[in-house]
């Protein structure tokens, strides 16, 4: 017989349990079912045209003498009028030789925009705008392979008047078949068909850094502490312009293949992702943002509330196992999900092939990645300079070979 403090806790146990699962549902399955739902029915069609306006390619480059030599060659020999793109690469007071490397390049037109000091890539990036001519900017980092026709691409939408930016589809290679490459690669898959939907609804909420293109006249200043992939289609956003995406542009770039990377890289992208949701916070505003807010709120900010309903979810089924059997099976269930985890993590410490295990060890590094980035966050941690992983082999130089493999 429960006592009225024992019925009480068991009551409480059970809604948080079925709120926690509930939110977690929505934000990774019914956001996207509502999301592709009302793609289909409110598809808003971008026209596009075989244009060829001026291109400034602008290359974000941090110490890059391994893979710059590649790039450069690979944006040279892009099908694209050689007199209507320029290349321009940004370097953030590199120290390597990646400066000299560059000027090599300068018989082909190749500039170089060097930073006396170290200032981080979005500065970098802006001061390189300034001295551009080209009435389209195309971002791209030192590792990211574009396939010829890339730049043709993705600047087709711009014969659009309501298109102020346009994403391009960033295809993650995994060599070498890893635990980490193979979860990110599943989640980046997630992620695209996410960009596809909500590109048809209106405009996307952010782009891949290292693949996406601007109108000039729509260029912003940001912030040295932003994330420009994240906040450019805000900026556009408030231009009252859209940010789609053209899958047919496409690039490649290595996937991270050690845990500790990819750890350190969500932890900085999802805090700074954090700070822009804070600073422009005013376009979470429903009521005058419309589905830009609802995609910013479903797509962004509720699922970095994921960490906090795992571990409510989890201390809800621990409080109620012993008086509920449903929730008894769910802590079960629970255990086997981070039992799952667990396994990947030493799977990937032993570099054995893990198949499907990988997802769960991706998904509990994400979520830990949140929960970290939410700390930083809290203790008025920010980022600016930005340090560039390069641990992984060589980016493929031949995109088009690359993108068989994407799932």
């Amino acid at each position: 017989m429960f006592t009225q403090p024992q019925l009480t806790q068991t009551l409480i146990a059970q809604i948080v349990f079925i709120g926690a699962i509930a939110m977690m549902a929505f934000i990774y399955v019914g956001y996207p079912a509502l999301i592709f739902a009302l793609s289909l029915f409110f598809r808003r069609p971008i026209r596009r045209a075989d244009i060829t306006p001026r291109v400034s390619m602008i290359i974000a480059a941090y110490n890059e003498e391994r893979d710059i030599a590649a790039k450069l060659k690979n944006a040279l020999e892009l099908d694209y009028p050689r007199d209507r793109i320029e290349i321009i690469v940004a370097s953030d007071c590199s120290t390597d030789g990646t400066d000299e490397i560059v000027r090599g390049f300068g018989a082909h037109g190749v500039i170089l925009h060097r930073q006396p000091d170290r200032l981080g890539k979005t500065i970098a990036q802006h001061r390189a705008v300034t001295v551009s001519s080209g009435e389209i900017l195309v971002f791209s980092d030192a590792t990211t392979m574009y396939e010829p026709d890339a730049v043709r691409k993705i600047v087709r939408s711009f014969a659009d008047p309501e298109v102020g930016c346009v994403a391009g589809q960033l295809v993650y290679v995994d060599a070498s078949a890893s635990a980490v490459g193979k979860g990110c690669r599943s989640y980046w898959g997630y992620e695209k068909f996410l960009k596809s939907c909500e590109s048809n609804v209106g405009s996307l909420i952010g782009v891949s850094g290292c693949l996406y293109a601007v109108r000039r006249i729509c260029h912003a200043r940001l912030a040295g502490d932003m994330i420009d992939d994240f906040v450019i289609a805000t900026e556009i956003h408030l231009q009252d312009l859209r940010t789609v995406y053209d899958p047919e542009a496409i690039a490649a770039e290595d996937t991270n293949h050690r845990a500790k990377d990819e750890f350190r890289m969500r932890v900085r992208v999802i805090k700074q992702t954090m700070s822009a949701l804070r600073r422009y916070s005013r376009v979470l505003n429903p009521f005058r943002h419309r589905m830009f807010a609802f995609q910013m709120i479903a797509h962004k900010a509720l699922r970095y509330t994921a960490p906090f309903l795992l571990i409510a979810a989890f201390a809800a089924s621990v409080f109620g196992s012993g008086s509920v059997e449903w929730l008894r099976f769910a802590f079960f269930g629970q255990l086997a999900l981070y039992g799952a985890a667990t396994v990947g993590w030493i799977g990937e410490r032993l570099k054995i092939r893990l198949g499907p295990m990988a997802i769960p060890y991706y998904f509990a590094l994400v979520n830990i990645a949140s929960f970290v980035a939410f700390l930083k966050a809290l203790y008025g941690e920010t980022y600016v300079v930005w340090e560039p992983i390069r641990d992984a082999p060589v980016a493929n130089p031949n995109p088009e070979t690359a993108t068989s493999h994407d799932s």
